[in-house]
């Protein structure tokens, strides 16, 4: 632990130094060893890692996998190890992939520690020497130089200017000027500009400044230690899969043990016959098939993502991003381009309108109110040409800055306004500096012409300018006027840059060009929005998704952002110090009518994302930087940027996004309805389907008849019909409706009343059918193996036209598309037809499963019985739609 200085960043410089009992030629090394001893060496602790044999066994403690652990037992009980072996196997690969998303995720910590600095120049004995980052102590003075990585938490001491990228503490991806001067205590992270934060990167400038906080203490080891403590919640899918093992479990336990009891009491069985026989029951009731086939239909959704730039790094999350209701998203990079462009421009003939793509040095440039452009768009243009020190150049298609992005964004809309720096040889300048706040160059042309060109901060300008250039030439300057118009570019969200020149220009550029300029104009700039991001902004609100931006960057430039795109209420916005100012009541409140937050820090996200899970809304909230961490690892889905984010924010998440782009959240979303579309699709088709199959055998045993269909047949069928049959549901397509429908609630069940009377419903004909089909072969004096094979093949049958059902489940009529099936249907219905004629006629396998030839009008009669049934529950399910007005399910 280092000393706790409460605010730093509003104490002096000397303050500092004085609470630290440090001094500006640094510690001795004496005093730095006795601080270490105190305080600890400056890394992130690490919390001891539990046992990995323990780690992999706790993924075995669940109700389904008991379940499955107990088919395993029935089944090698019946001498059936192939079936033993395979459920076994399944129950291996889930654990496995538990074990595997928990390294994952306790990996996200360990990317945090990567980012702390390895080496720090530091001020020792009043001597400058390199020390590993961990024996940096508090009070240290601490030197930056461009490249390096801040080492600790520093009160500036000395800056020249200096600039810091900050984008992994505050989200912001322009770096930021530092200064000496204190700010206020309640100043957001990102307004400090007196402090240079552990983990972040010196752009440009030089300083020095003073340890405050070092190890667990600094900010990014708050937010390290946030992430430790945050724990992720249960996705609905799992906790659904949860309840619905119990409740088999209980239901087929009871079930299994009345009809033992029933049997050995009541009807004198023999007890080792009648234990055999509910063992038959348990082998038909239990879906073994159930979690593999579920875990291939979370796989398949998980390409379809990845083909929408979506990738899953947890099988569960494909499903849990389709009970999506709220989306909590980043701006920079997200939403917006993260490529500055001049958006606005002003000169003495007017305002301007600048339209493009990012860098792309192309787009129209129209003036407000009609008008021609004039000779001052062309002078404000060649201004922004010259004055710049970025190059643009195209790769691929895309258009790149090599330099500052502002400087970028200048140089296109140069080239927009059609003006070109060619011709023009630079002769002198002054560099940007902190304190400046502008930077000057002297060019000169072939002719000999010399011109001084200035941009800086409009502020600054003003006060350098002693005329502007007008409509008409130069007039004498009106301050005033000026200060307005950047005070209205800077409400619409934009970073406001001027530019004045001074010509002619004779010798070498002077340091003292204050009053002796002439303002050309100003220009804004903008990170523009994503066209496709409105457009995915605009089907999340059809879709019933509330989107909410979040963000560290000022709250009119969030406001503006959040106009363009489409959010509700775009001018309500929450900043950081707001939500301090609430307590969790409050907030919970607040948060469902606010659409923006700005100026957050990573406490202010993770309070947001639990307020709106207070609601018991589904929350997805994306980011990029190691801020995000915590909150990523909070909601019900993280989604980190591919490209722009972290490695700790990817390690935290469960979706990342191949390519930062808010619309693949959208794509996602329909993927992941549609994933829990077929999950539905795949329980409705195998819950009637394993009720069915025990149902006959408790009849049988409760009726004191012979078994309809033998216990080998019931493991053949079950495994046949879900390997095939319930498989292809996993491929079905999108229903119509997806995106048109509002978000499921959180606790919506698998297991719904109309999912409960159909199961009753279809149940009751396989009883009806398989018993009226075996009494029918055994009146026609079949032998009882060819009645059983009849009726394990009616059973077949049966689940064949129930698929086909089920494919139509959430229609409201029958259509050719439900016949027509996919091309995964009509495999699986290939294969399982092949199967079923293989066991039935081909000699060497009819011992095996104990069947025999099918005559042909028996079978064409199976066949016909199939139909029948089919219709039978078409029509009750539109029964169902004239007396209620929806399906059920």
């Amino acid at each position: 632990m280092s000393p706790v200085l409460t605010h730093p960043h509003a104490d002096t410089a000397d303050a500092c130094l004085t609470k630290l009992g440090s001094f500006p030629q640094g510690l001795t090394t004496g005093e730095a060893r006795v601080r270490l001893d105190r305080y600890g060496k400056n890394h992130l602790p690490e919390a001891p890692p539990r046992p990995v044999v323990v780690r992999f066994l706790m993924h075995f403690n669940n109700v389904l996998i008991y379940v499955l652990i107990g088919a395993a037992m029935v089944t090698a009980a019946l001498g059936h190890m192939i079936d033993t072996w395979v459920i076994l196997a399944v129950v291996l690969v889930n654990a496995t992939m538990g074990f595997i998303q928990e390294g994952r995720a306790e990996n996200a910590m360990a990317e945090i520690r990567q980012m702390l600095a390895p080496h720090a120049s530091v001020l020792r004995d009043g001597k400058r020497i390199s020390i590993d980052a961990a024996d940096v102590a508090p009070g240290d003075i601490v030197l930056l130089e461009p490249g390096d990585r801040v080492a600790a938490d520093l009160r500036l001491l000395q800056v020249n200017g200096l600039m810091v990228q900050e984008a992994i503490l505050t989200g912001e991806s322009v770096p930021v000027e530092k200064s000496v001067a204190s700010v206020e205590a309640d100043a957001a992270l990102a307004d400090r500009t007196s402090m240079a934060f552990s983990g972040t990167l010196i752009t440009s400038g030089v300083g020095r400044g003073v340890v405050v906080a070092t190890g667990a203490v600094s900010e990014i080891g708050r937010i390290s230690g946030m992430l430790g403590r945050v724990r992720g919640l249960k996705t609905p899918l799992v906790v659904q899969m949860d309840k619905f093992a119990r409740w088999l479990t209980v239901l087929i336990l009871l079930i299994a043990g009345a009809l033992l009891a029933f049997g050995y009491y009541v009807q004198q069985f023999d007890f080792d016959a009648m234990f055999i026989a509910v063992v038959s029951l348990a082998v038909a009731a239990i879906p073994e098939a159930l979690p593999a086939v579920m875990t291939i239909t979370l796989a398949v959704g998980v390409q379809a993502m990845a083909k929408r730039h979506a990738i899953v790094r947890r099988l569960p999350a494909i499903e849990t991003i389709g009970a999506v209701s709220v989306i909590c998203t980043d701006k920079t990079g997200t939403l917006t381009r993260n490529e500055m462009m001049v958006a606005s421009v002003v000169t003495g003939s007017g305002r301007f309108t600048v339209a493009g793509d990012g860098y792309a040095p192309t787009g129209d440039i129209a003036r407000e109110d009609g008008g021609a452009a004039g000779p001052a768009l062309s002078e404000i243009a060649q201004a922004a040409l010259l004055c710049n020190d970025a190059a643009l150049r195209e790769a691929g298609g895309t258009w790149i800055v090599d330099g500052d992005p502002m400087e970028g964004a200048l140089l296109a809309f140069g080239q927009k306004a059609g003006e070109a720096a060619s011709g023009w040889q630079r002769t002198g300048e002054i560099p940007f500096d902190a304190v400046r706040r502008y930077m000057a160059v002297q060019v000169e042309n072939a002719d000999g012409e010399s011109l001084t060109v200035v941009k800086g901060a409009p502020e600054k300008l003003l006060e350098m300018c002693r005329d502007q250039i007008g409509a008409a030439g130069s007039e004498p300057l009106d301050a005033a006027h000026w200060t307005a118009e950047a005070t209205l570019i800077a409400a619409r969200g934009q970073r406001v840059l001027a530019l004045a020149r001074r010509s002619p220009e004779a010798g070498v550029l002077a340091d003292t060009i204050e009053g002796d300029l002439s303002l050309i104009g100003l220009v804004g700039l903008i990170d523009p929005p994503r066209a496709e991001a409105i457009a995915a902004v605009e089907e999340c609100k059809k879709a019933g998704i509330a989107v909410k931006m979040i963000t560290g960057d000022h709250a009119g430039t969030a406001s503006a952002i959040g106009r363009q795109i489409g959010l509700a209420n775009p001018d309500a916005v929450l900043t950081g110090a707001d939500i301090d100012a609430m307590d969790d009541g409050i907030l919970a409140v607040e948060v469902m009518s606010t659409n923006i937050f700005a100026r957050t820090s990573p406490e202010h996200k993770l309070r947001l994302v639990t307020a709106l899970q207070a609601h018991d809304l589904v929350v997805a909230m994306t980011g990029d930087g190691v801020n995000d961490a915590p909150a990523l690892k909070r909601a019900d889905i993280g989604v980190a940027m591919g490209i722009t984010g972290s490695a700790a924010s990817k390690e935290a998440a469960d979706l990342v996004l191949a390519n930062d782009n808010f619309a693949s959240i959208s794509a996602a979303v329909r993927e992941g309805r549609t994933v829990w579309d077929n999950i539905r699709k795949l329980v409705s088709w195998i819950l009637p389907t394993s009720a069915g199959e025990a149902g006959t055998i408790a009849a049988a045993l409760l009726l004191g008849f012979a078994l309809p269909v033998s216990p080998v047949q019931i493991l053949w069928v079950n495994m046949i019909t879900a390997v095939t049959l319930g498989l292809a549901l996993a491929y079905e397509p999108p229903e119509a409706e997806t995106m048109q429908r509002p978000p499921r609630h959180r606790n919506t069940g698998l297991l719904t009343g109309g999912l409960v009377w159909h199961v009753i419903f279809v149940t009751t004909l396989f009883l009806a059918i398989v018993f009226g089909l075996f009494t029918y072969a055994l009146e026609k004096g079949y032998p009882l193996v060819l009645a059983q094979t009849m009726a394990m093949n009616m059973l077949v049958v049966l689940e064949i036209f129930h698929l086909f059902y089920i494919r139509n489940i959430f229609g409201t009529s029958i259509n050719w598309n439900a016949f027509k099936g996919t091309r995964a249907v009509w495999i699986s219905v290939i294969i399982a037809t092949v199967a079923q004629f293989a066991v039935t006629y081909l000699p060497f396998a009819q011992p095996i499963l104990g069947t025999q030839a099918v005559p042909l009008a028996d079978g064409l009669l199976i066949v016909g019985i199939g139909i029948v049934f089919f219709a039978v529950i078409e029509t009750e399910k539109q029964l169902r739609l004239v007396l209620t007005g929806h399906n059920g399910i």
